[in-house]
């Protein structure tokens, strides 16, 4: 791979919802960009990391700072890695769980807003979480990150049921 591309690494929460199914918390990315899209526009609460920090204590605390609460302490099962169509590496772990989406306290980020007025301001990082099935996960996450949907899937498929 040529050049040093950007790295992220997070944490794909997920539960069994009032059905039985599974589901998965997904965040809308926050700022002017994405006010107005759904399909496309959400993400598993992530963050960027720099070596020589570990990708899973990144995905933590990331998932703190987006979040403004603490991620599980459950065990984080590797769903992998996938490269953004941007170039970004994204590399996801599952931790079982569940989170209020009204709780949340997302960090912000400051921009120039709008474009070429010199006026920085400044938006949520994320403007908010939602339980989804895999199918609306799907239709709702950056085209990439649909691989760690499946891959969990997969995963609980697999897994013995009716174990402690």
């Amino acid at each position: 791979m040529a050049g040093t591309g950007k790295r992220s690494a997070g944490l794909l929460l997920h539960r069994r919802g009032a059905g039985g199914g599974v589901e998965v918390l997904l965040a809308h990315m926050g700022g002017p960009l994405w006010a107005r899209r759904d399909a496309g526009a959400w993400t598993v609460p992530k963050g960027e990391y720099l070596p020589p920090e570990e990708p899973l204590a990144a995905a933590r605390r990331e998932f703190a700072e987006e979040l403004g609460t603490a991620p599980p302490d459950g065990r984080c099962v590797p769903l992998g890695e996938v490269r953004q169509s941007g170039g970004k590496v994204v590399t996801v772990w599952a931790v079982a769980g569940d989170l209020d989406p009204d709780r949340i306290v997302p960090g912000t980020f400051e921009m120039e807003w709008p474009r070429g007025s010199g006026v920085l301001r400044s938006f949520p990082e994320i403007d908010r979480v939602a339980w989804c099935t895999p199918k609306e996960a799907r239709e709702r996450l950056v085209t990439a990150q649909r691989a760690f949907v499946d891959r969990l899937v997969a995963l609980l498929d697999d897994a013995p049921h009716g174990g402690g």
